[in-house]
């Protein structure tokens, strides 16, 4: 015990006497291990989407996949009627549940909100996934028409702290009076559903789609099955061809298509679908942080060792004294493991503490609250702790040895030379470090080059200056548009039922059957847009063929149909023009093909360019689009909302810019590549700390070298020539590793998104150049000092 305390105090005095050298070595581990326990938070918490609910490995999502003669077309969506025959066919599903996602005007009094988070959800909604209620009863909350359960949150909106349940408000204006039967407490953030409200599914079905539940072809609803605790799903999901087989006669319209179902776990939804959900994650994404951990404890490590065995020279006459007093090997690698282990549990402490200050920009940045507080993760202190143990021991274990086997004789005669292995190893550890940062450097600059493309990329129309009006299908709208365009700042103006950018609207398709190339009647589920006349001149959509929607023509109302060019591709045609005058039949009513538009993306750029269809003459309207000047823009605002408020006298003034909301699309790649840069810098700080301490043992080594050549007349900028030479070296040589496994990896990332960038030279030409300035900005500091020493203090003898 008393030589534990001895190496205790030798081990706190080195550090004391060489500050310096302790600063950094402590911060550089302590840097290394609070990234990776910040990665390793963020990672694990997105593992965990909808592990939370208890009964989650029973429980699966249903999909289906539509089949026509187009191909195999897989989404994430159902009819209504697939859930509830699996349910009445299969005794081992114990439960189903199925939701829709809504968005409605909530009114209490003075008290109005445009509800865009919400679900029409079964009765059952609480009986497969675990969201306690606070308030009501979860087996009975949603079983009445017009009742509604609030999130904690959206409910003190309405009722501030007071528990509401009984209460009634107005959904959708004053057409429904609906009633609180619960009060849910807030969904968590790692759930991929999110909702503030949720609304009985009778509501929907009895008020605003009372044909919906017999439809097998509407596919809107998200479904869930759970499942007994003996049940295959594999066996389960051999059975679905049968059944729909059973229920060809009950309604599923064939055609040319075909239907099938899938089961997907529920905690595979977020991660591992490709399908797609309302909120998913980047598996790759996790891929890349978990390196980035691995490889910012790797260079912490590596310049733990550098640091160490930089002070060799300083320590080895202490080695020399205490071998000659006696010590023996073993004595001496305890010593020196265990200062290895003091600095790594001091930065173990220090590792505790920065989280702690960077858990709010942490959250901000990754866009979600990955934790409140770092003391919320006891199970994940005690990793770091065995973590950074375990640092100290495994970096310890290099120095000690290296340390502890210098001969007495040759360092106390002052004929200690370090061997050319050492020298050797430390400069592959730096060319690790640098290989590692030059790597992040273009994954970094591939990552903002491929967000920047698909912000800048054409979206087939003029998306700039176009302001957005969501009236939710309010009657009054030619009134209002009447009154809009009268304003002067208003260049154009359209109504439709959907607008790009707005994928809750763009994923309900209707079937339409269209004559193909070879003279078949084919049948499509294609995503329809309902437009005015106007819609593709306020959208400056190119034409390809045909012509657009023209007051001019009585049929336009109703009997004709724009398609994009992929619909026609799909189709078999070669050229637009020659599916002009075809005839279609969509929603029973039947017309004529009278246009071609150019593709435009109505999704964002992470998804090719689908089929679409335009039609007109529709009373249904949801959202008001104008391109306004952008003279004087705020007025022109000013007054837009002024007439809002003269037609809406209930709903809020509810706006945005469609540019913004392209935008918003990449906010996920923009926040991968805001955590991507924030944890790169930090690899660079580390790895340039790790090249300072490789510069300051080099120059501590060739100090006699210096100062015979300052006596022969060297300059100092010859010197400092000489010193940084090497290391810019290491530098290049670590370029030329970094760039073929750079493009490997980065390449593989890119082939997520169907409109890519191409990586070219000048993404690694900016990492190496970047790399080579901080190597100089590190190597000039040490050489600079070593050139200008007094020669004299070198060369005396000792």
């Amino acid at each position: 015990m008393s030589m534990f305390k001895t190496y205790l105090k030798i081990a706190f005095r080195n550090l004391w006497r060489y500050k310096t050298f302790s600063i950094i070595n402590i911060l550089g581990l302590a840097i290394g291990m609070a990234s990776c326990f910040l990665i390793f938070l963020y990672v694990r918490f997105e593992f965990s989407y909808d592990s939370f609910h208890k009964n989650a490995d029973r429980t699966y999502r249903l999909v289906a996949d539509i089949t026509n003669s187009t191909g195999t077309h897989p989404g994430y969506q159902t009819s209504a009627p697939m859930a509830r025959s699996i349910k009445a066919s299969f005794p081992e599903v114990q439960s189903i549940t199925r939701v829709i996602p809504a968005d409605v005007l909530v009114v209490k009094g003075d008290i109005k909100f445009q509800e865009e988070n919400a679900l029409w959800a079964d009765s059952s909604f609480f009986s497969v996934f675990d969201f306690p209620l606070k308030f009501g009863d979860p087996k009975t909350a949603l079983i009445e028409p017009n009742s509604l359960v609030f999130s904690e949150s959206a409910a003190r909106k309405y009722f501030g702290n007071t528990n509401p349940v009984g209460q009634s408000l107005l959904l959708s204006g004053l057409k429904l009076h609906a009633r609180v039967t619960g009060i849910m407490k807030d969904i968590p953030e790692n759930s991929h559903i999110k909702a503030d409200m949720l609304i009985s599914m009778s509501t929907y079905t009895q008020s605003f789609q009372p044909d919906i539940e017999p439809d097998w072809n509407a596919f809107i609803y998200y479904s869930y099955l759970l499942l007994g605790k003996d049940a295959n799903p594999k066996k389960l999901e051999a059975g679905f061809p049968s059944l729909l087989t059973r229920e060809a006669s009950s309604g599923i319209n064939k055609g040319n298509q075909q239907y099938a179902m899938f089961l997907e776990p529920l905690k595979d939804i977020y991660l591992r679908s490709s399908r797609g959900a309302p909120e998913t994650g980047n598996l790759h994404n996790l891929y890349v942080f978990s390196l980035i951990a691995v490889f910012l404890l790797l260079i912490a490590c590596v310049n733990f060792v550098n640091l160490t065995t930089a002070r060799s020279m300083e320590r080895a006459k202490e080695v020399g004294i205490r071998k000659v007093s006696g010590a023996v090997k073993t004595q001496l690698v305890a010593q020196f493991l265990i200062e290895s282990l003091c600095i790594s549990l001091i930065a173990f402490v220090i590792a505790l503490l920065l989280p702690g200050f960077s858990i709010p920009l942490f959250n901000q940045v990754a866009g979600k609250s990955i934790t409140t507080g770092i003391f919320e993760q006891g199970h994940s202190i005690l990793y770091l702790f065995l973590l950074s143990a375990g640092i100290g021991l495994l970096a310890g274990i290099y120095p000690a040895w290296v340390l502890s086997s210098f001969n007495p004789i040759s360092v106390l005669k002052g004929r200690f030379v370090s061997g050319s292995r050492g020298v050797m190893l430390r400069k592959m550890l730096v060319m690790v470090q640098f290989t590692i940062s030059i790597a992040l450097m273009v994954g970094v600059i591939v990552v903002y080059s491929q967000v920047h493309f698909m912000r800048s990329q054409p979206l087939g129309f003029n998306k700039d200056q176009l302001m957005v009006l969501d009236n939710i299908g309010d009657q009054n709208i030619p009134r209002l548009k009447q009154q809009l365009s009268e304003i002067p700042g208003v260049v154009a103006l359209s109504a439709s039922t959907s607008v790009p950018g707005k994928d809750y609207n763009n994923s309900i398709t209707n079937q339409t059957s269209i004559e193909n190339s070879r003279g078949e009647i084919q049948h499509d589920n294609i995503a329809t847009y309902n437009v005015d006349y106007d819609f593709i001149k306020t959208y400056q959509i190119g034409l390809a063929a045909g012509r657009g929607f023209s007051r001019d023509f009585h049929t336009d109302s109703l009997h004709a149909l724009i398609l994009n060019m992929t619909a026609v591709r799909n189709l078999g045609y070669s050229s637009a023009s020659q599916v002009i005058g075809k005839q279609f039949k969509q929603e029973g009513t039947t017309g004529t093909i009278i246009g071609v538009v150019d593709d435009f993306h109505f999704h964002s750029l992470k998804e090719t360019v689908q089929p679409l269809a335009l039609r007109t003459g529709l009373d249904y309207w949801q959202f008001m689009t104008m391109r306004l000047n952008t003279r004087n823009l705020p007025s022109t605002i000013k007054a837009i909302k002024e007439k809002w408020e003269q037609t809406h006298t209930i709903r809020p003034f509810n706006n945005f810019f469609l540019d913004q909301t392209f935008d918003q699309k990449y906010r996920s790649e923009e926040r991968f590549g805001s955590l991507f840069l924030f944890f790169v810098m930090l690899a660079i700080f580390i790895s340039g700390m790790g090249l300072l301490a490789l510069a300051s043992y080099s120059t501590l080594q060739r100090n006699k070298e210096i100062g015979i050549r300052k006596v022969l007349g060297a300059s100092v900028l010859g010197i400092v020539t000489l010193l940084t030479s090497d290391f810019i070296k290491l530098v290049i040589i670590s370029f030329v590793i970094a760039t073929p496994l750079a493009w490997y990896f980065m390449n593989s990332w890119l082939e997520d998104f169907p409109y890519r960038i191409q990586i070219t030279w000048w993404m690694f030409a900016s990492a190496g150049f970047t790399a080579i300035i901080i190597a100089l900005a590190t190597i000039s500091f040490q050489a600079i000092k070593a050139a200008l020493m007094n020669p004299v203090k070198s060369l005396r003898a000792e």
